[in-house]
């Protein structure tokens, strides 16, 4: 490595920065100059996340590189009362912590970690009787995600557990419905900074006048909630249930094992919502149903639904401006994508599927003068079509080909990304999900 040794330590850290995270480990294996000039660096590691499991298998050298490196941020899978405990002691300043699937008795110690900002439970099989544990959390969570938690305590008790975190800025609550909470406008009203919720809404038929809050509450008083993510929603809703929301700006519907009733109900939001900047939708009713009524204000739009060519063509006319756009149609794409640069010139970002596209439709994509990422959705592909078991998940040759032609028509203006990166802090219930 004498000529990795001649090059500034400065001038290899500026190199590492544009890596990925798997590109710098990677890089940290190659000799023991790069692992401590890497190590050394806290800025390369900022939102770093290290997913761990059977924690007696780690050495002290392992511990000792996350410290050094301030890595803030874990996975901890099927942990016990044990792994916790040590856990706080190798990392005492963790900032934010995933508990998977985690054992009985581990909950209640997470008081040992006085940074602990961001917290998410996921694929909890023991019951959780009580969420007293939260109290000893109150003055520093801004982040609390439940999914797939058992809560056997009454709503009450949940309601008065969440609003003791005051500092709360995202909340994300995702269940079987067992536990039904009849409005939410009690907590709303004291998590004055909260910003983002995400719900199960699957046993709700009709939301009640005060689910979000007070209608008077549309002035100055408004709540501060800009990002609201539904799973499961198709339940009756008035203007004046919505109209407290009149700060919102990112409207996210989510149908996962539901199937809507006849009425549309997200024609309501969106008349009520004429401010909305970024729409998602994932399943439910045709586009049809509802696209004449988006907003004019969208910048962002995220459509994974039934939908025809015709409707493009009214979205188009409804958000003008419209710069990312995300794109999987329950039917094939293929004369879709072919119109997109003639129907949305301001893109920014696109996320597609290319399997039924042709060449000449894909590399038409060049002609979106202000496009920056493109993002393919389903780079994989079956290398023998006798065996459909048989597939391997990267760009298929093809895909390789088009993308060195796209980049060269475009003088590398665009960025190609084949691979979808994931938060693995939180739950997978509302992002990205391709099937094959």
């Amino acid at each position: 490595m004498t000529s990795a040794l001649q090059l500034p330590g400065e001038l290899w850290l500026q190199v590492f920065s544009l890596l990925s995270w798997r590109d710098k480990l990677s890089m940290r294996c190659t000799c023991s100059y790069f692992r401590l000039l890497l190590d050394k660096s806290r800025p390369q590691w900022r939102d770093f996340t290290v997913v761990l499991s059977h924690l007696s298998r780690y050495n002290q050298r392992f511990w000792r590189s996350l410290a050094q490196r301030h890595v803030g941020n874990v996975v901890l899978r099927s942990g016990n009362k044990r792994h916790l405990k040590q856990l706080s002691t190798r990392l005492p300043a963790l900032q934010a912590l995933r508990l998977d699937n985690p054992s009985e008795g581990v909950v209640p110690e997470l008081k040992l970690f006085s940074r602990l900002q961001r917290l998410s439970v996921t694929n909890c099989l023991v019951p959780l009787k009580s969420l007293d544990f939260l109290a000893l959390l109150s003055l520093q969570l801004t982040h609390l995600s439940l999914c797939n938690v058992e809560l056997i305590c009454n709503s009450s008790h949940l309601l008065t557990s969440i609003s003791q975190l005051t500092r709360l800025r995202s909340l994300l609550l995702h269940n079987d419905g067992c536990l039904r909470v009849p409005t939410l406008s009690g907590v709303l009203t004291h998590l004055t900074e909260l910003r983002q919720l995400s719900w199960t809404m699957v046993t709700y038929k009709t939301l009640a006048r005060d689910f979000f809050g007070q209608a008077s509450l549309a002035g100055g008083g408004a709540l501060q909630l800009t990002d609201l993510q539904l799973l499961d929603y198709d339940a009756a809703v008035t203007q004046e249930v919505v109209q407290p929301l009149s700060r919102l700006r990112v409207l996210s519907i989510y149908h996962l094992y539901s199937v809507p009733g006849p009425t549309c109900h997200l024609r309501t939001w969106l008349t009520s919502l004429q401010q909305l900047q970024s729409l998602s939708v994932h399943g439910g009713h045709p586009l049809a149903a509802y696209v004449d009524l988006l907003p004019p204000s969208l910048v962002s739009l995220t459509l994974c639904v039934d939908l025809q060519a015709e409707d493009l063509q009214v979205v188009s006319e409804r958000a003008p401006q419209l710069e990312h756009l995300h794109l999987e149609p329950w039917s094939s794409a293929s004369n879709m994508v072919r119109t997109l640069p003639r129907l949305f010139p301001h893109l920014k970002t696109l996320r597609i599927r290319h399997r039924h596209v042709s060449d000449d439709d894909f590399l038409r994509l060049q002609r979106l003068q202000h496009l920056d990422t493109l993002e393919v959705l389903d780079s994989y592909y079956r290398p023998d079509p006798s065996d459909p078991s048989w597939v391997i998940y990267e760009p298929s040759p093809r895909l390789k080909q088009l993308i060195v032609n796209l980049q060269k028509l475009t003088n590398h203006r665009v960025r190609v990304i084949t691979s979808t990166r994931r938060d693995v802090l939180t739950c997978q219930c509302v992002q990205p999900q391709h099937a094959l």
